[in-house]
């Protein structure tokens, strides 16, 4: 009764900012508190740069391709996939955090407060695409001084795409946890979602390599959101804009999203099969 009113009295913008302000500093205390989780975000992708990388930099030349305008360093052109690489597993631990809220019970505060539904889940997608940023700004510093340069004007020019990709690898992760049962799960189910979404796509290759090697490997490749993700970010990262992948990374932003709040419906949803929002059964 109580939500009921509050929902029919509406809220003021200032207590919509509230909201926001609250979640998105219990992510960010969070994410100080961890510095594992800085560091681990930062390992794997700064791993296949110095190691993987270099070990191919004689072997997978580059041809010219959009949006370079000449021969580029096989690093050079990783760096993108590498920097989708670490939104996609900051996505993912933003559903182990789903997970665990869920089975310890704090989920359930979040989820009876008056404030819709939509706005919560969209304040807790904010809140971690925030803290990707400080991660891939991060990983963007300690690239610089291994000879990865793009134009200065790139490192503002790619934040509405890293801020769009964020969203859409967080909203894919948000839907992913709605389906995960118990935290125990949690390592299988993101192994059939992380390695198959990053290897089938362009982050590592070019799609051209990948045609003349495999067609149908291509059109799997195509049809992969982290593909566009990829895309978007290596073009913004030269001031250009990638407009099937910009049109694919929102439409699928769309579909997770409301997929992900449908899937949090406790009247509806996967959670409702569960007893309520604190995943009781």
């Amino acid at each position: 009764m109580t939500m009921q009113l509050a929902e029919r009295r509406g809220f003021s913008p200032t207590q919509y900012a509230i909201c926001l302000k609250g979640i998105v500093w219990r992510e960010a205390l969070r994410f100080l508190h961890q510095r594992e989780r800085f560091v681990s975000a930062l390992v794997r992708p700064l791993v296949w740069l110095f190691i993987f990388a270099a070990g191919f930099r004689q072997v997978l030349g580059i041809s010219i391709i959009p949006p370079y305008d000449t021969y580029v360093l096989y690093e050079v052109y990783i760096t993108p996939g590498l920097i989708a690489m670490i939104q996609l597993f900051n996505g993912m631990l933003l559903s182990l955090s789903m997970v665990y809220d869920r089975e310890m019970g704090n989920m359930r505060t979040l989820l009876v407060s008056p404030l819709p539904r939509w706005y919560l889940i969209s304040c807790k997608l904010v809140a971690g695409t925030a803290v990707s940023l400080l991660q891939v700004y991060a990983f963007l510093a300690i690239a610089y001084f291994w000879e990865i340069e793009p134009p200065p004007i790139g490192y503002l020019t790619v934040i509405p795409a890293l801020i769009l990709s964020g969203l859409m690898l967080g909203a894919l992760g948000m839907l992913v946890s709605s389906l995960i049962k118990q935290l125990e799960n949690f390592a299988g189910v993101m192994n059939f979602v992380i390695f198959p979404m990053f290897f089938a796509s362009s982050a590592l290759y070019p799609l051209w390599r990948v045609q003349e090697a495999s067609p149908l490997l291509y059109d799997i490749c195509q049809m992969n959101p982290f593909t566009h993700a990829t895309e978007l970010i290596r073009f913004a990262l030269y001031a250009r804009i990638n407009w099937i992948s910009l049109a694919v990374v929102l439409g699928c932003l769309a579909v997770f999203m409301v997929s992900a709040i449908m899937a949090y419906d406790p009247s509806r949803g996967f959670i409702a099969r569960r007893g309520g929002p604190g995943g009781d059964t």
